[in-house]
């Protein structure tokens, strides 16, 4: 599992759910295709860790962060919205406001599926960009692609959001194929595995 530098890591705070899959694929490729690091909870495993310490310390060690906040709908079964994700926005703006040295350096991208929804449900961040994705994951690598290019090194140029977008399609359809070499099933993908895979395609197919 990569882990980069303090202005290297970007945490990411979304759904963690099957149906949300395709776009938090895509952002985790974005982040690391633009030269940075995706930091979140799926990186470890500890039982005897209570989470929202986990949360702490990756929020901690990471100057960036990708924040969703378009799952609102009602959990089937109780009823109730999953709140997880305005928590650790919240986090990480109170780490940005309240924290020592460099944790005043924080820098968030708010993601929705539609850019003035979170009016509606999550008024007291107005005045924060908020980019939406429309639940497509190309839009999703252009809105991190977009953004974490004000942050990288003046003498790096990433092409546009489209190239990247492709570039993750030509990675999907290799997918299949690097996971017959490491002898995984799909269905058995975990995050670590993902990133790992990931990274070795991204070293051997770097832009040019």
């Amino acid at each position: 599992m990569p882990r980069g530098t303090y202005d290297q890591n970007v945490f990411v705070n979304c759904p963690f759910d099957p149906s949300y899959a395709p776009i938090f694929d895509a952002i985790i490729f974005a982040i690391h295709d633009c030269g940075f690091v995706a930091r979140c909870a799926l990186e470890e495993s500890d039982s005897a860790q209570v989470r929202v310490e986990k949360i702490y310390g990756i929020i901690s060690e990471c100057r960036f962060g990708i924040h969703d906040v378009s799952r609102t709908e009602l959990d089937a079964t109780l009823g109730l919205p999953r709140f997880n994700m305005p928590l650790e926005l919240g986090i990480f703006l109170g780490a940005r406001k309240f924290g020592g040295g460099r944790q005043r350096q924080k820098r968030c991208l708010v993601l929705d599926r539609e850019r003035f929804r979170y009016q509606a449900y999550l008024s007291d961040i107005s005045g924060q960009d908020i980019k939406e994705h429309a639940d497509d994951p190309a839009k999703a690598i252009k809105a991190v692609r977009d953004w974490l290019s004000h942050f990288a090194p003046k003498d790096v140029m990433r092409p546009g959001g489209k190239k990247m977008a492709k570039r993750y399609g030509i990675f999907l359809d290799e997918l299949p194929a690097l996971l017959r070499e490491v002898d995984v099933e799909r269905e058995e993908l975990i995050y670590n595995d993902y990133t790992t895979i990931m990274v070795g395609w991204l070293r051997v197919n770097p832009w040019g």
